[in-house]
């Protein structure tokens, strides 16, 4: 009697595991400080940031820099930012090249996971050997550039898609999922005499839509946020993404073009200037985010499991 109750209740004739059974109050008053403890750690940060950016130049010198408790709003940093300059031209850069690059990666890779998930394709499975020694073997970071300056890309605007145009990840789990489609519905279109474009359009995607949610906002969320590229293809300063102008204004201390005399005359913080640069940079991510959360459970681990 002693060992059945250490290992649990029965529940209809077996034994209940431990981590069955009902949780305690002091247990779920734990689980709950920890969990706001977790997010105050990660909105505590960007609240500073974020209030930082809206603080005048008085209220910063008066704390001595960062601001936690805003004394008064002002937007006098995101009007001089967006009012034409250098971080204005970066962030239509940083946009125009994270939509059209994730259009062109998207097209690509749901195309060749398409591909590979037909057993009878030609070269299917030599292909999918290729792809995979792809993430164990790299060229390396000469060899890509010298092939990137061989194509004539430098200070090109394809030089920030082509070279991180696919992952091969992505295109993995892209395929996983396209192999669970159920084959009746494939076989039936082909029977009317659907072909594979019409097939992956009008069936495999719309039934695909939580995994290229999913895909979607990784490539997205990757185009935005690269910054390496742009520091070694692109020596134009007026073709900087925003992420790039980002690193000069906080890591190396510049003042962007355009804004050294408001800076200069007080009439804006060079802080609060770094602060509005990161709340634009995180601003697509943080409204892009929510709208894709509820597809990560079924995007990810669906594809990932059925591989």
């Amino acid at each position: 009697m002693n060992g059945r109750q250490q290992q649990g209740p029965l529940v209809r004739g077996r034994l209940r595991p431990v981590w069955e059974e009902e949780p305690t109050r002091a247990g779920l008053a734990t689980k709950g400080v920890v969990l706001v403890g977790v997010c105050l750690a990660v909105l505590f940060p960007l609240w500073v940031v974020i209030v930082t950016s809206l603080s005048s130049v008085k209220t910063i010198t008066e704390t001595g820099g960062l601001v936690v408790i805003p004394r008064g709003i002002t937007f006098v940093a995101y009007q001089e930012l967006l009012g034409g300059g250098q971080v204005t031209r970066a962030t239509i850069v940083s946009l125009c090249v994270t939509v059209v690059g994730t259009l062109f990666s998207m097209t690509v890779s749901v195309m060749c996971a398409y591909g590979l998930s037909r057993s009878g394709s030609v070269l299917h499975r030599p292909f999918l050997f290729i792809l995979l020694a792809t993430m164990f073997f790299g060229a390396g970071l000469i060899p890509t550039y010298l092939v990137v300056q061989g194509l004539g890309l430098t200070d090109s605007y394809l030089s920030l898609i082509l070279p991180s145009a696919l992952n091969v990840f992505n295109i993995l789990v892209l395929r996983a999922f396209f192999m669970s489609t159920a084959q009746e519905l494939i076989e039936s279109a082909r029977i009317d005499g659907a072909g594979d474009f019409r097939i992956l359009w009008q069936i495999v995607m719309p039934l695909s839509r939580a995994v290229i949610a999913v895909i979607t906002l990784f490539y997205a969320v990757g185009y935005w946020s690269a910054w390496f590229n742009a520091s070694i293809y692109i020596s134009d300063p007026d073709m900087l993404p925003l992420q790039n102008i980002m690193n000069q204004l906080v890591l190396k201390q510049e003042r962007p073009v355009g804004l050294a005399q408001a800076i200069n005359t007080g009439g804006l913080s060079p802080l609060a200037i770094q602060m509005a640069v990161m709340v634009l940079a995180l601003l697509p991510v943080a409204v892009l985010s929510p709208f894709v959360q509820k597809h990560f459970k079924k995007g990810m681990l669906t594809g990932a499991v059925k591989g």
